[in-house]
């Protein structure tokens, strides 16, 4: 087939997240599809900006980056953003569809207004309409951010919703326990289909990437001081809920542990001055690192953590990239969370405790910790097998196409 995949926010190997949209594209291009993606050429969750606007072709993907003004934050520079991209598209409509001669088209840029250029496209194209569900807008931010169901922006993503569950021939959710809110939104739950998140299995055949030597030379301390190695690695934002990460901190802070992160983030500074005000010193913060050493990273790790805030949203499911990698890398997770599911207690990969109970987190810890580093190595070989079985990219990648068939 041929397939247009629309994802304002799409990244690669070469520019950061966000990775999906490029693993399911790869997938698919290695069976013989052909894929255009169509992205923003600046996105806040890259590392890397394209360096040109128009094609570009990665790994047998070819991409197509629109020109979209800067931004910092979620506020009217987002917005724009996201109008820039969108007027872009619609005005290059007949173009591309002459150029690809799509057969199918899916809208996946985590907010819903790209449904309405995409719908343009599959009408044009007469090809298949498939919505990707990352999250639910206009719920998330309701829910997450105390957004007004009647703030005009809120108004805007629920009709695009709307358009989407009526519109579409296929939905595809992340989140695997959408169903009912689906359909009070007016979908038809015979096109629904879950394809979760996974890891790409090339990412860890090969050896993995040596760490940076001042990331390494934290590890080396920590351990020559005969202390255990908590980890965390991913974004630094609100919903990572990384203070309760550090009440856990200050409440172990006379125990022998070492606490390193690596990530970045809007709540950076704040957490930073929050670590040094507080005097956590045994709280080390080692900046971004290359996607390719987070094998390494995690393989160094007695511990990782993931913790979630406690919002209603997170009945619906999660379906976090991070955790896919840490259960890959088999290592022990501690999983603060309550949630719809629950892939850490699934898997009998760690432990699992409410998401802002500190004394319940820093006893989980302990008794992680406890266990001798044979009973740690089982929980993380349950992880990896659990992900093995059931996230990987060319198994979800191929759940994805039968779907559009």
């Amino acid at each position: 087939m041929n397939i247009l995949y629309l994802n304002h926010y799409a990244g690669s190997p070469l520019h950061g997240m966000e990775y999906r949209p490029y693993y399911l594209a790869r997938e698919w291009v290695r069976g013989g599809h052909r894929v255009r993606m169509l992205a923003a050429n600046f996105s806040h969750v890259r590392s890397r900006q394209p360096k040109q606007v128009g094609l570009e072709h990665i790994d047998g993907i070819e991409y197509e980056w629109f020109a979209s003004p800067p931004y910092q934050g979620n506020g009217l520079g987002r917005v724009k953003n996201i109008w820039a991209f969108q007027q872009a598209l619609w005005a290059a409509s007949r173009r591309i569809v002459t150029e690809v001669a799509p057969q199918v088209v899916i809208a996946s840029s985590t907010y819903p207004m790209d449904i309405w250029v995409a719908r343009r496209l599959a009408r044009m194209a007469r090809a298949k309409l498939v919505f990707e569900v990352h999250d639910l807008w206009p719920l998330s931010p309701i829910e997450l951010s105390g957004m007004s169901p009647h703030h005009p922006f809120a108004l805007l993503c629920g009709w695009a919703e709307k358009t989407a569950y009526r519109d579409a021939d296929v939905v595809v959710s992340m989140l695997p326990k959408v169903h009912d809110y689906m359909a009070s939104r007016g979908l038809d739950l015979r096109k629904l289909h879950i394809v979760p998140n996974g890891i790409s299995p090339d990412d860890w055949a090969q050896a993995p990437a040596a760490l940076s030597p001042a990331v390494a030379a934290v590890l080396e301390k920590a351990r020559a001081a005969g202390e255990a190695v908590v980890g965390y690695a991913g974004s630094m934002g609100l919903p990572n809920a990384l203070d309760t990460l550090l009440d856990a901190a200050a409440l172990l802070r006379d125990a022998p542990i070492q606490w390193v992160w690596v990530g970045d983030g809007h709540e950076r500074e704040r957490l930073l001055t929050r670590i040094q005000a507080e005097g956590l010193n045994k709280v080390h913060w080692c900046g971004p690192i290359p996607k390719g050493q987070i094998p390494s990273f995690l393989a160094a790790l007695d511990v990782a953590y993931i913790g979630w805030q406690r919002v209603p949203i997170y009945r619906f499911g999660i379906a976090p990239n991070k955790l896919m990698d840490y259960m890959m890398a088999g290592v022990p997770v501690l999983h603060a969370v309550e949630a719809g599911n629950d892939p850490v207690a699934e898997a009998g990969a760690g432990l699992t405790t409410p998401p802002d109970d500190v004394p319940a987190i820093a006893a989980a810890l302990q008794r992680l910790l406890q266990l001798s580093p044979e009973e740690r190595q089982a929980m993380g070989q349950r992880g990896r097998a659990f992900v093995q079985a059931h996230h990987t990219y060319p198994v979800l990648a191929r759940r994805f196409v039968e779907a559009c068939q």
